[in-house]
């Protein structure tokens, strides 16, 4: 009886030996369970992980739209004159317009004056050269016949005052006269000859300035561009002063032509009115020989009488 305790409590502990021993090799088999479990989970995972393994293989593409969201690459604009000119400000585009039209028109001076010059020299030489050898007013008329100019001019003045003071025997009045007449013509063909020298002023005058004027326009809408852009790289900024630097070149290339061309032509002017004064003292010459004939003439035949 007293040995029933004892096999009782052998009993429980034996079983719960047997009890803990399943656990225990659980606990052995544990660590192992993982590796044992590692192969086929890749396999059993693989459909479920498609979408995370498509996304490192779309991740060629991904270079592409990171290039994208990238900022443009700045290309610079095309600074030719043209390209300048019609990106510019409606202010500039006006100061450039207005600066070419007064290079046409130093131009268009040029090519007329030379023109006008070169035709009414010709003619007063030729003219000076016919009456070099006349011996009178009516002579000299008839060697230059129905022609037009300045010389024809000079001696009709003189044929008319000396008729219109027929019966007046003070020579000096009638020469004063005369010679007061083609003073008036030679002040007229001056004026004339002159026609558009001050233009060609004005415009060698002004022109730098006016094109300065589009220079500082355009460069104020400049610094406004780089305050609202807030930034002062010089790819940026260098287009807009470009096209404002443009006004100053266009208005000096109007100017300096314009200056140099009115230097021309006040030189030649000033040779084709001296030309102009030898025809007024052949006329004045001539109207003095008739003048002393006249006088001759009558002296001879108050003699005879």
């Amino acid at each position: 009886m007293n040995s029933f305790p004892f096999r009782v409590a052998a009993a429980v502990i034996s079983a719960l030996v047997l009890s803990a021993q399943p656990a225990s090799a659980q606990q052995q088999t544990a660590p192992q369970a993982p590796a044992v479990q590692q192969a086929p989970v890749p396999a059993q995972a693989a459909p479920a992980q498609a979408g995370p393994a498509a996304a490192p293989a779309a991740g060629a593409a991904v270079p592409a739209e990171s290039a994208s969201a990238k900022p443009a690459i700045y290309v610079p604009r095309e600074l030719s004159p043209w390209s300048m000119f019609m990106s510019a400000d409606v202010v500039v585009k006006g100061v450039m317009l207005g600066l070419a039209f007064a290079s046409l028109v130093t131009w268009t001076i040029f090519i007329a004056k030379m023109v006008e010059l070169s035709v009414v020299q010709q003619k007063v030489r030729s003219a000076l050269k016919r009456v070099s050898e006349a011996r009178s007013l009516a002579e000299a008329q008839f060697a230059l016949g129905s022609k037009e100019g300045v010389l024809p001019s000079l001696l009709a003045a003189c044929m008319r005052e000396a008729r219109l003071s027929a019966g007046i025997s003070s020579d000096g009045g009638i020469k004063e006269r005369a010679a007061s007449s083609c003073a008036e013509i030679v002040r007229a063909e001056a004026r004339r000859v002159r026609l558009g020298m001050g233009l060609l002023a004005t415009i060698g005058a002004t022109s730098p300035f006016v094109g300065l004027f589009g220079t500082v326009w355009g460069i104020m809408n400049s610094f406004i561009g780089i305050s609202k852009a807030q930034t002062t790289n010089l790819a940026v900024v260098a287009p807009g002063i470009a096209e404002a630097l443009l006004a100053t070149a266009i208005g000096l290339v109007a100017a300096i032509p314009a200056v140099i061309i009115y230097n021309h032509f006040a030189r030649a002017t000033k040779g084709y009115l001296e030309l102009v004064n030898r025809a007024s003292g052949a006329s004045a010459r001539l109207l003095s020989r008739d003048l002393d004939r006249t006088h001759v003439s009558g002296g001879g035949r108050a003699a005879a009488e």
